[in-house]
């Protein structure tokens, strides 16, 4: 007879229906270890069940536009913080593509977007990530600087796309129809897969500047207008990375 830890073992190499096979052949196995074992993977096996089917109904825009041909999913991260630019992704992934989890990335943890970063990457048939700086987001506003960095993103896409599918807007001066979705990055795997994309790199990035300017603490507040980061612009002033354009109304108060 195997000991509960060589079936342990022998459950965690298998996979599909191999597992299957084994989980049942196991179930027949009356020690208490085993019939614990048999209930925790039982248990993994429904939530991956749940899991995929979750992602199943992420596709309906990307089954929709199919006859397309390459579909890209566009998104951005950043557009609200005080400091920092904004960043925008695009993404095209392989039709039968599967990356678990994928999911807008504010509704998951910052260690899963970083699995996910490198699975996405990975994965992707192409994939490019847009920078627009502080600097010309005051110059031409938020908006503008939104629609610049996802043309950015998309410049560096080869092959090109032949749709696109937008979280809730339509940028201006692309070659590509597009579709707008809103809340698109709860209800595209094309998009999440860009959302993930575009808050790990702006994320990173604010890390890198809080290492160069630990006094505002940018790490904790990604550049967002945390009650720390008002009170560290009202004592240090402006660094050299905040939107100036956003800061009229705080620098005002007394």
């Amino acid at each position: 007879m195997k000991k509960i830890a060589e079936i342990k073992e022998e459950l965690n190499r298998a996979q599909g229906e191999r597992l299957e096979e084994l989980l049942s052949a196991y179930e027949k196995d009356e020690r208490a270890g085993v019939a614990g074992l048999i209930l925790r993977y039982r248990k993994k096996q429904q939530a991956l069940l749940l899991e995929r089917k979750r992602l199943d109904a992420m596709r309906v825009y990307e089954r929709k536009y199919a006859s397309a041909g390459r579909i890209c999913g566009i998104d951005e991260a950043g557009r609200g913080p005080l400091a920092g630019p904004v960043a925008a992704a695009a993404v095209i992934l392989p039709a039968d593509c599967e990356i678990l989890y994928l999911n807008d990335s504010k509704k998951l943890t910052e260690s899963r977007r970083e699995e996910l970063y490198q699975e996405i990457t990975e994965k992707a048939v192409a994939w490019g990530v847009g920078l627009v700086s502080p600097a010309r987001i005051d110059e031409i506003n938020i908006l503008q600087a939104t629609y610049e960095a996802m043309r950015q993103a998309l410049e560096k896409l080869n092959p090109a796309p032949d749709l696109l599918l937008n979280d809730a807007v339509t940028i201006p001066d692309v070659p590509f129809p597009q579709v707008p979705i809103v809340k698109g990055d709860a209800k595209s795997v094309s998009i999440a897969a860009a959302s993930i994309l575009a808050k790990v790199t702006r994320d990173r990035l604010m890390r890198e500047y809080d290492r160069i300017m630990p006094e505002y603490g940018f790490a904790a507040h990604k550049g967002y207008g945390s009650a720390a980061h008002l009170a560290a612009i009202r004592q240090y002033g402006p660094s050299p990375i905040h939107r100036k354009s956003f800061l009229s109304h705080i620098l005002e108060e007394p």
